[in-house]
C-alpha cells in the first residue's frame, strides 16, 4: 500500500497497531484481526515494541512474547550475514535492538532465539498452553 493510503487507514482508526521503524511504516489492519479474535482464534502478530505496547493498550489480556537474540553480537552477525542492509542500516537496527531489548521486561514471556528449533518449540508450547487455558475459562 502507498504511504498515503497507510496514513489514511491509520488516521481512520483502521489499524490495530502501527509504527514507523527504520524509515518505513508498518501496521496491522484492525478488521481482520478483530474478526479472527471474535471467531475465537488466536491471532499472532510479528510486531516491534511500539506496536506491542499499542496492542497491550487495546487488549490488556494480550499475551506479549519477546523473541530475543542470544546477544547483540550474534544479532549483528546475523544481520550482516543476511546481506540485505547496508552497514549504516545494520548500525541503526542494532541501536533499535538495544532499546527494544531494554523493554523486554514489559512482555509476558521472553524466548531467546539461540536455536531456531528449540525457540520455535517453546513458542508453539506456550501458544498451545494459552489456547488450552482460554478454552477452560
Amino acid at each position: 500500500m502507498t504511504e498515503g493510503a497507510f496514513i489514511k487507514l491509520r488516521d481512520e482508526g483502521g489499524l490495530l497497531e502501527w509504527a514507523q521503524v527504520h524509515d518505513h511504516f508498518y501496521g496491522t489492519p484492525r478488521r481482520p484481526a478483530e474478526e479472527h479474535i471474535a471467531a475465537g482464534y488466536q491471532v499472532i502478530l510479528e510486531i516491534d515494541v511500539q506496536g506491542a505496547m499499542q496492542v497491550r493498550q487495546s487488549y490488556p489480556a494480550a499475551c506479549l512474547i519477546f523473541i530475543a537474540p542470544p546477544s547483540l553480537e550474534e544479532l549483528e552477525r546475523r544481520l550482516i550475514g543476511r546481506g540485505t542492509e547496508t552497514p549504516d542500516e545494520v548500525q541503526v537496527r542494532l541501536g533499535n535492538a538495544r532499546t527494544e531489548m531494554g523493554r523486554r521486561s514489559e512482555y509476558d514471556y521472553v524466548i531467546v532465539n539461540d536455536d531456531i528449533t528449540r525457540a520455535s518449540d517453546e513458542l508453539v508450547s506456550l501458544m498451545e498452553a494459552r489456547a488450552r487455558g482460554s478454552e477452560e475459562r
